[in-house]
Order: structure tokens, then sequence, then C-alpha cells
């Protein structure tokens, strides 16, 4: 069985992630202070008890999900014995995601992916002005046709393909009047539904050149190790292990689409067998199930399925 670790992105929070692991496993309690500590205030407190309109703001909820994850990991190391060099053939994440995987991976430190992330949110929240950015989901049109859509959407404004998360669910992303254009447009080329999603700002596209100018200051100064299992980027959908590489990559990655689906093709054509989601929710699972059915495909993020893992010696397998 060969096996890829999967971390998720932003939208899989809710206030109590992650509270279960961190009364039970004291692992999990030290990966929560250390990302408190590394930002200098208690976001474990809001991660656990909200209120859930500080928690979805995206300066929190990406370091909160990474923090999810990495503490989910770290029981899934003292409990079920996963050793990510040994059993994981590749780590992959989802936008924010990709900083959990090189954290879980060893490229980055717990406390640097925290403050890294925490950077990325607030340079994402503030590249574009509220209400004048918007994303749109495109439900039951291939990527292809989602970017003919974006094409004849755009009139001179930015609009593009910015997550192909699996076939038929292709999220476009840029001007607001643009993104309505072209949700009407995709309603007239067949797509079963096409809506605004609630987020804050336009994600991956070229509006967020200021947020990825900053992430490349930030990212010049952070140690980057080479990953104990390759990292799937999510705007090349292949396997990175060079440091300076993964540098490139996670600058461009904030203006770049997440090639998610073809991210999971290549994971699963190079061998891959089980997905094992570490985090919060399971809308990367879900994701996989579509996209290769053939593989098996599971959430970790309480200590049941930590349970589930250790009585059935999954690693041992691997």
């Amino acid at each position: 069985m060969t096996i890829a670790l999967i971390f998720p992105g932003q939208g899989s929070q809710q206030v109590g992630m992650g509270r279960a692991l961190s009364d039970n496993f004291a692992v999990a309690r030290a990966v929560f202070e250390e990302v408190d500590a590394a930002l200098g205030e208690s976001l474990s407190t809001t991660i656990f008890e909200g209120p859930d309109d500080r928690l979805v703001l995206t300066a929190n909820a990406q370091p909160a999900l990474m923090a999810v994850s990495l503490a989910a990991l770290r029981v899934l190391q003292a409990e079920a014995g996963l050793e990510v060099g040994r059993h994981a053939a590749f780590v992959a994440g989802h936008s924010l995601g990709e900083y959990s995987a090189l954290a879980a991976a060893g490229s980055l430190t717990i406390g640097d992916a925290a403050k890294l992330l925490r950077t990325r949110g607030d340079a994402m929240q503030k590249a574009v002005p509220v209400g004048e950015g918007a994303m749109a989901a495109l439900l039951g049109l291939d990527l292809e046709a989602a970017r003919q859509v974006a094409d004849e959407a755009a009139e001179g404004e930015v609009v593009a393909a910015a997550n192909d998360n699996a076939p038929g669910q292709v999220v476009v992303s840029g001007a607001k009047a643009a993104v309505e254009r072209a949700i009407a447009i995709a309603k007239g080329k067949g797509a079963k539904r096409a809506m605004l999603l609630p987020v804050s700002a336009p994600f991956h596209c070229a509006m967020m050149q200021p947020a990825a100018d900053v992430m490349r200051e930030a990212l010049a100064g952070v140690k980057i190790a080479a990953p104990k299992a390759p990292l799937v980027a999510n705007v090349t959908a292949g396997p990175l292990t060079d440091p300076e590489a993964i540098r490139a990559r996670l600058v461009e990655q904030v203006t770049g689409a997440v090639r998610w689906r073809e991210s999971v093709v290549f994971m699963a054509g190079a061998g891959v067998t089980r997905f094992v989601e570490i985090g919060a929710g399971k809308v990367l699972a879900g994701l996989v199930k579509r996209i290769a059915p053939e593989a098996s495909a599971e959430s970790v993020g309480t200590p049941d399925d930590v349970a589930r893992l250790k009585g059935e010696a999954a690693f041992d397998a691997a």
C-alpha cells in the first residue's frame, strides 16, 4: 500500500476543531502552544472557543488550520507509528495546506509555518479592497470549459480559473463584475450550478500580485529544508524536493491556480492507493473519491480517527 498525506485548505475551519486532540494528547497540545508562541497571541483560544467571525478571518483561519493538521499529525506519529519519510510517498495540501504539508515533511518548522501563514493571510486580505473581488464555483464544467468562460467574461478585467478541485468542480476568481459575468456565461454553457462563494478576496488570480510580493520577501528570510517526502505542488501538480524550487513555487502559488485534480491524478498514477487527509474536515477526502475512485481516502482529525488507524495498524503495513 502506497500512502499520500494531504492537508486541507481554507473553508474547512470550524470552532472547536482540534480541541479533543489537545485535551487528550500532550503532543497535540504542544503544537498549539508552539503556534501561540510564534504568533505572540493565543490563537488556540480562538480555534477552540471562537467566536466564528474571528476564526474565519483569513489571517486567523490559515495558521489555525495548519495548527490542527500538525497537531493531528503529531498524534498519529506518537500513537499510530506514522513516520512521514518512511510511510508517505508524497505530501500535498490545498492552498494554505501546502504549508501544513511542508511542516509535516520537515521542510518548515511549525513556528515558521504559522508566521508565514499569518503574513500570507494578512497580505491576501489587503491585496484587494473588500467588495472589488469575488470567487465563484462553476459546477458541471471541466477546466477547459471554465477557462473559456473566464476568457469570455473578462472584458479587460481579471478573471481566471483559480481552483481545479475535481471533475466538474472549478472555481474562478477575479474582479467582481467579471466573476458575475462568468456566472451568467457558465449557466448558458450548461453548468449545473454557478454561484458566488462566501470569501473575502479573489484568491489565486493576478489580483493577488501584491500578496505574492509580500510572500516573496517573507519566504526569502525563512529556512526551507528538503522534505522527507516529495511535495506535490499546487502550481505544477508535480513533485518537488529542492528547497529553492519549493520557495519559488510558494510565491507563485499566491497568484497561480490550485491544480488539485491534476495533483491527485499524478499521485494515483505514481502508485498511491491510500490518501490520508490530516486535519479539520473531510473536504479533500471527498474530492479524492471523485478524482481517483480506485484509491481509498479518509480523514483524520479526532482522537477516534487516530484510534481507528492505530487499531488497524495502518502504517505497519505501509
